[in-house]
């Protein structure tokens, strides 16, 4: 054979071979089937609102499923969708609101397991703050902290504007994370005031030594029911794009059944047995504490996973008052939850 018929054929082989690389190569989000790596972006991982699919991660659950499930602490609900959105995530654990917000948006997204029946946040007055502000019309000219903008930690302080006949420009809003860069924010008096979630209301409240001036408090069902007109009112989820689930109903089946094993086994253990399967650095030093808020926070966990439609209809109802882009949205609420994974 010729030299040059030699390179000719070499360089055809080489082309084939890069071509079916590329057939083969999948995006970290486009995976998740037939035992490809499934990555959740969580939105803010030490928010106790998320802390059943970090346990069900850390009870060794998924892989109990069959399943290879990496957990990306993503600081706020707004950039877990957005990666999920991208295709850095296949799944992300974050408020149900979002699956509501997409559809207004014309994008089919859909939540299938749900983590927390309340959404246990928190609008407190940074310390030293507080004789200057005592109402949310006092907000007026300030600076508030959220998770994140476009989070839902943003949306509960739009709602409460809302209320007051308020406007979003009436503030300043400002993204501070979760966890302790929150907690550090508030105490350093970056922000007037913030939205925080356990336990960083706890943690930031034993820093400053005194109890906070809080404008809304949504950790009890029945605080929630004063706020938001019904006492369930779905906060943290497990969603995915639609047409990820119909290709992956058998993941999401499994990812679903995973989380209702963590969510049962919260609901019969005792605060400080679920600190104890928790990464240590969740506890901020005071393992004690971190247990004692668990057990106030696990009365807002689901015990099924299950949706329940009075509750998204709860969810919707506040979008349209806090949140432009839904308003009057026609909105098919059905299709943004489902509970068909769930037996």
């Amino acid at each position: 054979m010729s030299s040059p018929l030699r390179s000719l054929l070499a360089l055809i082989s080489v082309t084939a071979l890069l071509a079916l690389a590329a057939c083969n190569t999948q995006s970290p989000g486009a995976s998740g089937g037939d035992g490809g790596k499934i990555n959740i972006g969580v939105g803010g991982q030490t928010v106790l609102t998320y802390l059943p699919v970090t346990l069900a991660d850390q009870l060794g659950y998924f892989e109990d499923e069959g399943l290879d499930v990496e957990l990306q602490d993503l600081q706020g609900g707004s950039k877990a969708l957005k990666g999920m959105l991208g295709g850095s995530t296949t799944v992300t654990s974050g408020y149900y609101e979002h699956t509501i917000q997409m559809q207004a948006k014309n994008q089919d997204i859909k939540a299938f397991a749900v983590q927390a029946t309340i959404p246990g946040l928190v609008l407190l007055v940074a310390p030293g703050k507080e004789k200057e502000i005592k109402s949310i019309k006092d907000l007026k000219g300030k600076t508030v902290g959220v998770t994140a903008p476009g989070s839902s930690t943003d949306m509960f302080v739009r709602y409460l504007l809302a209320k007051e006949k308020m406007k979003p420009e009436d503030i300043s809003i400002s993204g501070i994370g979760a966890g302790s860069t929150a907690v550090a924010a508030v105490e350093k008096g970056n922000v007037d005031a913030a939205v925080l979630i356990e336990p960083a209301v706890t943690q930031l409240e034993k820093k400053i030594g005194k109890t906070t001036k809080k404008l809304g408090d949504l950790r009890d069902p029945a605080n929630v029911e004063t706020v938001f007109g019904s006492r369930t009112w779905p906060a943290s989820v497990l969603y995915a794009q639609t047409d990820w689930l119909d290709e992956h109903a058998k993941e999401a089946r499994k990812l679903a059944k995973a989380l209702v094993r963590a969510l049962k086994w919260a609901e019969s253990h005792s605060g400080k047995e679920i600190a104890a399967k928790m990464p240590k650095q969740f506890a901020g030093g005071n393992p004690e504490e971190y247990a004692t808020v668990i057990d106030a926070s696990k009365k807002g966990f689901s015990t099924d996973g299950k949706m329940p439609e009075e509750g998204a209809e709860a969810v919707l109802e506040t979008q349209r008052v806090a949140n432009p882009e839904v308003g009057d949205a026609d909105i098919e609420l059905k299709k943004t939850f489902t509970n068909e994974f769930l037996d």
